[in-house]
């Protein structure tokens, strides 16, 4: 087969430093499915590896993208067949396996996740990890008693892929969304998805009380630090958060009294999930938690423009959702 293309992170001087090269389907590591990759969403994650900001790749050098949707070319299991529509994301893809910023990808077929009938491959990766991750959220929300007659719903660093997306859930489901965000300028964007309220993200100041007014049924938080010591501070009795970020911070300064004397519940989301589990929730993303104005989300950016684009979701430039169109004819 000939060469094709893929952004591979190589280290250098001890950090990770991503490019664009040409690459060979026997270069790729070892699996018994090979995906001509349709579409490949890009996370903070990815740009954090990418441009050797974090210690993220477990493995050098490694082709990046934590997710891919395509097309099934060869298969040596019997679960998929060539033409099949398929979803990869997680299982150390992009991290030690090389990942979806690739025309093609090559992975184990336990990995594969067949694309639900009422999605889209472009609604797919719009989806992706930011929205396997909010579903997830949400899905662990409602398990520990989560009702929209409960009250409103924060959710932090809204303007974002996953908070996005968790706000058009949440909204398609019945629930008061106050969306909580800095950027002043993309207000009607949040209304448009459902927020019913928007407020200001809360400024890093000294706390002086330990609990505040409880404000919140419960949050769905994509940020840390000091905003999620807040949301614990204001949510209501018997409030429930899902935690999943930390654009604000890794360290969290808050107090046993939200939970002693609330009984708040706080839930860490880790999106790489078991693989019939995240079946479940990927066809929840097809049903009932299939976002409504999922085209509102998405940007499409081209693979060329992938290194540059990263630098600018660092900055904080972006908005939504961003996916690389490898080939959009699939």
């Amino acid at each position: 087969m000939k060469k094709f293309s893929a952004f591979r992170i190589k280290e250098n001087e001890g950090k990770g430093s991503g490019e664009i090269v040409e690459c060979a389907i026997d270069e790729l590591d070892a699996g018994d499915v090979v995906i001509k990759t349709a579409y490949a969403g890009v996370n903070y994650k990815d740009a954090l590896a990418g441009l050797g900001m974090a210690k993220i790749i477990e493995r050098y050098p490694c082709i990046g993208g934590i997710e891919a949707v395509g097309v099934v070319v060869e298969s040596k299991s019997a679960a998929f067949k060539e033409g099949d529509k398929v979803i990869v994301h997680g299982r150390g893809i992009g991290v030690k396996h090389d990942g979806g910023f690739s025309e093609y990808v090559r992975v184990p077929a336990e990995w594969v996740i067949p694309l639900p009938r009422n999605l889209e491959m472009l609604e797919a990766a719009t989806l992706g990890v930011a929205g396997h991750t909010a579903a997830v959220s949400i899905n662990e929300m409602e398990r520990n008693g989560l009702k929209p007659e409960n009250g409103p719903i924060a959710v932090t660093g809204a303007t974002g892929g996953a908070a996005s997306l968790s706000i058009d859930m949440l909204s398609g489901l019945g629930y008061e969304v106050v969306a909580v965000t800095r950027k002043k300028q993309l207000h009607d964007y949040l209304n448009k998805l459902g927020a019913r309220r928007i407020i200001a993200t809360p400024e890093d100041v000294a706390v002086t009380r330990h609990l505040e007014k409880g404000e919140w049924a419960g949050a769905i938080d994509t940020t840390g630090g000091h905003v999620l010591a807040w949301l614990l501070r204001t949510t209501a009795p018997d409030g429930v958060i899902a935690s999943f970020g930390n654009t604000a911070g890794i360290e969290l300064q808050t107090t046993v009294f939200p939970f002693i004397l609330r009984g708040v519940r706080l839930l860490g989301i880790n999106s790489n999930t078991e693989i019939p589990f995240r079946k479940l929730i990927w066809e929840r993303m097809a049903t009932d938690l299939k976002p409504r104005h999922i085209k509102d989300i998405v940007k499409l950016i081209t693979f060329g423009d992938l290194p540059e684009f990263m630098r600018g979701m660092l900055k904080g430039e972006t908005q939504g959702r961003y996916v690389v169109a490898f080939d959009e004819s699939l």
